[in-house]
């Protein structure tokens, strides 16, 4: 069977798995970060080789405050309880996003987690926090202009593969696939440049339940697919 190389993960259902069963919306996110474990396991045991995951979209800022807390909270436990198990399995982890909305402890732990595991070849992991696809792109857009003003770049040499090295991606390999639970059908600003060629899986599972078996059927799923990058066949 084939395995991709990138699978992408968009998590979705906290809330409403929270809900279904009476319980506050953090416990939803409790969860959740379990099912992030199992996720990364299962990525490891398939012998996928890039693993990306939408923890936190920019979008999620506006939540009502006591919800922010109790993500912000729920990341720096994760930074401090998680990474050393982590770094032992051999997992390289990176976050993408805007970094700076975070305090400065925890922007401190993502630096730390990042420099802590940077030998690691078994899995790259990126995490994306405080991120979206269509500010990534105008940061991008930016910085290359920057580039050309200071005469670092020829905007007449501005390629599809230059501007992608000024994404927060550079050196990531675009997603094979894309995963996204609770049965909604959208990228919601996730990966929207990297994402041109992907094959997308939609799950009627919530995300707190994913477990080995739904990333299982996820890959089956994309093995089944014959990929074609727009070229016409047949």
């Amino acid at each position: 069977m084939a395995v991709p190389a990138h699978v992408a993960i968009i998590m979705d259902g906290n809330g409403r798995w929270a809900a279904s069963r009476g319980l506050p919306r953090v416990a939803g996110h409790r969860e959740g970060a379990r099912a992030v474990r199992r996720a990364v396991e299962a990525a490891i045991r398939s012998g996928v080789s890039w693993l990306t995951i939408y923890a936190f979209s920019s979008e999620n800022w506006r939540r009502p405050l006591g919800e922010v807390l109790d993500l912000t909270g729920l990341l720096r436990r994760y930074l401090r309880t998680e990474i050393a198990e982590l770094k032992a399995n051999g997992v390289r982890l990176r976050f993408i996003g805007d970094r700076t909305r975070f305090d400065r402890d925890i922007q401190g732990d993502l630096a730390a987690a990042e420099h802590d595991t940077q030998r690691n070849i078994r899995l790259n992991l990126t995490i994306a926090l405080s991120y979206g696809g269509r500010a990534e792109i105008a940061a991008a857009a930016r910085a290359v202009v920057a580039a050309a003003l200071a005469g670092q770049l020829d905007p007449a040499k501005l390629c599809e593969e230059v501007f992608e090295g000024f994404l927060a991606t550079a050196g990531t390999p675009d997603p094979d696939l894309i995963i996204r639970t609770s049965g909604e059908q959208r990228l919601s600003n996730f990966l929207l440049w990297q994402s041109a060629y992907a094959e997308l899986v939609f799950l009627d599972v919530l995300w707190p339940d994913f477990n080995e078996t739904h990333f299982a059927a996820a890959l089956s799923t994309y093995a089944a697919r014959e990929r074609r990058f727009g070229a016409r066949t047949g």
